[in-house]
């Protein structure tokens, strides 16, 4: 197959890593992406954006990146607490006072961050267009009583925790989170990623091709009372969602930001780099280090899977190795999209594709080139 973009000479191994993906595990079309010590030296693309492979993958094309959005979101977090702003062991009413109803008054900015706040879902029923109303999903999150009690464990709250974390985010700024991502960091950074994306930006829009199973109908099926399953169906992922003009508008901080591997890695190198990258100073080093603040790690309530949490990001485990060094902090997207962030190397990664596997946070695509990117670096 034919791989467009440029590679450094050390990285060039990753390409066939890259075109294997084509034929061991069908991929349509996909990008992927590495700076190193605040460069890019990895920037690849190709196969299509569409089953029938008509329409070329272009160096432009941006696709829904689902939970990846999420790690832009704790961008916009440590950016407020770098400046002051914001205090993470803070209680949320400190900036959103409506939030302290029905046993949440003590209830921190971390919990938050860390997906152990116990609102990993809703009560009041937000399926389908109603999930794109900003103040009516947040009104709802400051009434909802927590699942479980706060701070003891974590249950990925797959969408809310983009509204949790936004929320304070524009109490504090007095910008929606994707404007505040927008001013902030895409555009210093030129980063080419979205939360909330202008119809001028939908011709470049490839659709993600939906995978076999959902993972609410594989919670439903496990324990339809569970936590995981309660989580999932309200409201419930459709792939096909992401095809239509409300959800592209729409602000949805943990699921709906579009991008590609370059943009995501623009957006996150300043982390692996102390801070600064492309010219811009987007954090201090102190600022980075909050990262590895761990705030829980244990099986996650609604993933069934040990997960360490620092302020945000997952982070390097023996249940979940991203790689050979400590200090690496990382997420992923349901279908397959990832990005790491490794501050030992001074190494950001990020893989993006069309075609959606059944992995909630990642699969075997991002995590061989993932490896690969590791196997060049130590060459």
């Amino acid at each position: 197959m034919e791989i467009h973009g440029k590679i450094d000479e050390q990285f060039a191994p990753i390409k066939e890593v890259f075109a294997q993906n084509f034929t061991d595990y069908a991929d349509v079309g996909a990008s992927f992406a590495v700076s190193l010590e605040g460069e890019i030296v990895c920037d690849i693309w190709g196969g299509h954006l569409d089953e029938e492979r008509t329409r070329p993958w272009q160096e432009d094309t941006i696709v829904n990146v689902f939970s990846s959005t999420k790690t832009m979101s704790f961008l916009c977090a440590l950016i407020l607490a770098d400046r002051g702003m914001l205090d993470f062991y803070e209680p949320v009413t400190t900036y959103w006072p409506e939030f302290g109803q029905n046993g949440k008054e003590n209830v921190e900015v971390r919990h938050l961050m860390s997906h152990s706040a116990g609102l990993s879902g809703m009560d009041k029923d937000f399926s389908g267009v109603a999930l794109y109303d900003w103040d009516a999903v947040c009104a709802a999150l400051a009434e909802q009583a927590p699942w479980w009690e706060p701070g003891t464990a974590s249950g990925y709250h797959a969408f809310t925790q983009g509204h949790l974390i936004g929320e304070v985010v524009r109490r504090i700024s007095g910008k929606s989170i994707g404007t505040f991502f927008a001013d902030e960091i895409a555009g210093p950074l030129g980063a080419d990623f979205h939360i909330g994306t202008k119809e001028t930006h939908w011709p470049r829009i490839g659709n993600l091709i939906p995978p076999v199973a959902n993972p609410a109908d594989q919670a439903m099926d496990a324990d339809p009372d569970s936590i995981a399953a309660r989580t999932f169906r309200n409201p419930k992922p459709q792939a096909e969602d992401s095809w239509t003009a409300g959800w592209r508008l729409a602000e949805i901080p943990a699921a709906n930001g579009h991008g590609n591997a370059r943009s995501i890695v623009r957006a996150q190198t300043p982390l692996a780099n102390g801070g600064s990258a492309f010219g811009v100073d987007l954090l201090s080093a102190a600022g980075v280090a909050r990262i590895f603040d761990e705030q829980s790690h244990g099986e996650d309530l609604v993933l069934g899977v040990p997960i360490r949490f620092g302020m945000g990001y997952g982070l390097n485990s023996p249940d979940l190795p991203m790689g050979p060094n400590e200090n690496i902090a990382w997420w992923g997207g349901w279908g397959g999209s990832t990005v790491v962030v490794d501050t030992d190397a001074h190494m950001c990664v990020s893989y993006v594709m069309n075609k959606m596997g059944e992995g909630t946070l990642g699969d075997p695509r991002g995590f061989n080139l993932q490896a690969a990117a590791y196997e060049c670096l130590l060459r």
